[in-house]
């Protein structure tokens, strides 16, 4: 009996794919569950496995990088031929079949994991890295790989023990709930001694039994590796305090580079010197961009076409906060265990601003506009993966002092990698600082849904005309970007000009006038 076999339906936007190459050759003799072929897709690749057991035969046009469609002819097998050549090659696996008969059977069941919801305003990810290859057993709980969002990166670990098949690939952008990998769920441990040669044999079994190593033991995790690779630490010498001794990414930040020893020199000069490239020599290098990079990057674009943005400017005469700072200063830190800075005026004046020209704080939602009595402040900062926005819950009723805690925690847990989806989601106004890097003057570009967004910038001494006189004041300037399609031109040019009221005459904080 001939049984054919077509390409199968992988997806409901998916209508062809791609043989990426053959495992088995016509004329083989195959057995129910083989690998025959791998598929690519434009989302993922998928594993071809045989429907039942005998010899067989690829389809003409079915050769490797052939593009078919949905249903095509693949192949087709003739069951029940071959038994032969099955058999013999039965019998010269008998031995290592009863070798490993004793040891990690398979249950049959195919676990599926598909990509975690995680966050309410994230559709997609990206596949970072993987921390292990296709195939390897994995254990219930084991890192498998690392994903990337436009906003934080989460590690997905094993929800079984067994056999790993990868479905997605590295750099791969991944929907919610699409598939990133199966696990052939096994029973009995690892299979590593079945999986050893004859001559290591005798080791083998004192290592299953001292139970003192595994695969993670002494392996960095895609973030540790990221830190010790810039530390230039190797990892072998950090000691993991992770699961099984996995180096975690807490290790790699405390981990120092060992002390040069002096055998180290003696390689070196054995080995070919590093090319240095010479005086005037043009070089050019290439990195892939991160997953955080391409997704900030299209939200952007996608802001500067699906808005109707505008900026206005205005300038803040910065010496009355100046004052009240260097008058306070030592006895707000003495009280508060904080530093008074500037980004705590700005917020709390912003948050007044907000409540006299609520449309500033608003958002479009389809044929709606949202307005929110509230304010959640999100502060810009620039973390290593790239620019993140933190937000500060119900600034407007915070205090001077609690603004900045909350500054100063958010913006430590950005550069340390730690901010959770929860403290970057929701933010009704943005506040970014581009005078910390030198930045005169600037037009920030709307964090969407939001409305608005405040630049803030560097403080230089200018002179500056008052009461027919001139002087020389500490000047910054400020710019609020924002969508002309739900802020008019007056309440963006009155919302900045009550912001530099506030600011020139920060008694009006206290006092709410």
């Amino acid at each position: 009996m001939s049984l054919q076999m077509n390409v199968p339906a992988v997806g409901e936007s998916i209508t062809e794919v791609t043989i990426a190459r053959w495992l088995v050759e016509s004329g083989d003799t195959v057995e129910l569950d083989d690998v025959l072929c791998e598929l690519e897709s434009d989302k993922a690749t998928f594993e071809l496995v045989a429907e039942a057991d005998g010899v067989i035969t690829i389809a003409e046009g079915a050769e490797e990088d052939a593009t078919l469609e949905i249903g095509a002819l693949l192949c087709t097998i003739e069951e029940g031929a071959g038994g032969a050549p099955k058999a013999a090659s039965t019998e010269e696996a008998a031995p290592a079949s009863a070798a490993s008969s004793e040891g990690p059977k398979a249950t049959g069941e195919v676990m599926e994991m598909v990509v975690p919801t995680v966050g309410e305003s994230i559709s997609e990810v990206t596949i970072a890295s993987w921390a292990k290859e296709d195939g390897d057993y994995v254990e219930l709980d084991d890192l498998l790989c690392e994903i990337e969002s436009d906003k934080a990166t989460f590690e997905l670990t094993a929800e079984e023990s067994g056999i790993l098949r990868i479905i997605a690939q590295e750099d791969e952008t991944l929907e919610i709930g699409a598939p990133i990998c199966k696990i052939e769920v096994m029973e009995g441990g690892a299979p590593a001694a079945a999986a050893s040669s004859d001559a290591p044999a005798a080791s083998a079994p004192s290592a299953a039994v001292s139970g003192d190593t595994t695969y993670a033991t002494g392996h960095a995790s895609p973030a540790a590796a990221k830190i010790l690779a810039e530390k230039g630490i190797d990892p072998s010498t950090v000691k993991g305090t992770g699961v099984d001794g996995r180096i975690t990414k807490e290790d790699a930040e405390k981990a120092q580079k060992p002390a040069a020893a002096p055998k180290k020199s003696a390689p070196k000069a054995a080995e070919a010197p590093a090319p240095v490239a010479a005086p005037g020599e043009r070089v050019q290098r290439r990195e892939k961009m991160t997953a955080l990079r391409k997704t900030v990057s299209r939200r952007l674009v996608s802001v500067k076409n699906e808005t109707a943005m505008l900026t206005t400017f205005n300038e803040v005469d910065m010496k009355p906060v100046m004052d009240l700072r260097k008058k306070y200063k030592e006895m707000f830190k003495d009280k508060h265990e904080i530093g008074l800075g500037f980004m705590s005026f700005f917020t709390k004046a912003v948050t007044v601003a907000l409540q006299e020209w609520p449309a500033v704080n608003a958002y479009i939602d389809g044929n709606e506009l949202v307005y929110n009595d509230y304010a959640d402040v999100s502060i810009a900062v620039s973390a290593p993966k790239g620019l993140v926005v933190p937000v500060i819950r119900n600034a407007e009723s915070l205090s001077l002092a609690d603004i900045e805690k909350e500054v100063r925690r958010l913006a430590l847990k950005a550069r340390d990698n730690k901010l959770t989806i929860p403290e970057m989601e929701g933010g009704t106004f943005t506040i970014t600082n581009g005078g910390v890097f030198g930045s005169m003057l600037s037009t920030p570009i709307i964090n969407a849904p939001q409305s608005a967004i405040l630049g803030m910038h560097n403080i230089v001494e200018r002179p500056v005309a008052i009461n027919g006189e001139v002087h020389i004041r500490p000047i910054m300037y400020v710019a609020l970007s924002y969508d002309h399609r739900i802020i008019d031109g007056r309440e963006s040019v009155s919302f900045l000009k009550r912001v530099k009221e506030l600011l020139e005459d920060p008694i009006r904080l206290l006092l709410d006038v």
